[in-house]
């Protein structure tokens, strides 16, 4: 009898583990809700779409947020962001409000952040920026999701102004023409390398929030990079067109705070990356 409760009790557990993991992906067919301000399926009503989405209505650590100085409190002890990224086949996904590059399994390697490991999953482009910095608007943000075996979510984020091309996005940039014209959601694009999004600095910004797509959930460690990196206008505009959502935007409006606090990691060396 012993055995059986041990084994009912296991099965359980697994479930509870499978259900955690699926409440906190980001949805993946993104038809369903939409970025238009005066729609029923807008941002303010996300919450209402699904009850397992009510965090976007309801949550107390939504994203994005303005990274403003005023909140800002300078520390040493987090650490530099360590990752250990590999090259590995991706796929290019348009998931029908953005485009999603995922790798296949673990193989692209993780981050540790505060002694856990995320196994890098997937990353995502939003223009203009979803986060601000005392106010000021990117051109464009790109995630780097990130999860760990206990279903935790780790986001790493990069800000892009107009300016050269971005090296990563100009080798990507024939499979997003490629999809622009056809209706397939997704293509194979061989073997990509993850450092190739480069991070330029040691500096970042933490706060704890949460992922900016429904089901929106939340205690999503969040890392921002400090230093804003360049992209080509053609390259923001090849990244809307593809999606055909017929949007110019995909950024989720500004969050409350909250009273949450952002850390600015500063190490006395800058090492670049």
């Amino acid at each position: 009898m012993a055995v059986v409760q041990s084994r009912v009790l296991a099965c359980i557990l697994f479930i509870l583990v499978v259900l955690q993991y699926a409440r906190s992906q980001e949805v993946e067919d993104e038809s369903e809700f939409s970025y238009s301000e005066s729609s029923e399926r807008g941002p303010a009503r996300w919450g209402e779409i699904h009850p397992e989405w009510g965090a976007c209505s309801n949550g107390t650590m939504q994203s994005p947020i303005d990274i403003s100085n005023q909140r800002l409190h300078i520390v040493s002890h987090l650490g530099k962001l360590k990752r250990s990224y590999k090259a590995a086949n991706a796929t290019l996904r348009n998931r029908g409000h953005d485009m999603m590059l995922s790798w296949e399994g673990e193989e692209a390697g993780a981050i540790e952040i505060n002694g856990t490991e995320y196994g890098l999953q997937q990353c995502h482009w939003h223009s203009p920026s979803e986060h601000t910095i005392n106010g000021r608007r990117f051109d464009l943000e790109v995630h780097l999701v990130h999860r760990s075996a206990q279903g935790k979510v780790a986001v790493v984020g990069i800000f892009y102004k107009i300016g050269t091309p971005d090296p990563f996005l100009a080798s990507l940039e024939d499979d997003l023409a490629a999809i622009t014209d056809t209706t397939e959601g997704a293509r194979g694009v061989g073997v990509i390398d993850p450092k190739g999004i480069k991070f330029g600095s040691s500096k970042y910004y933490r706060y704890m929030g949460s992922l900016t797509v429904p089901p929106c959930t939340e205690n999503v460690v969040w890392s921002f990079v400090t230093k804003v990196r360049t992209v080509a206008r053609e390259q923001v505009r090849l990244l809307r067109v593809a999606v055909h959502d017929n949007y110019d935007t995909n950024a989720r409006p500004m969050q409350s705070m909250n009273h949450r606090s952002i850390q600015l990691f500063r190490p006395d060396d800058e090492v670049k990356n």
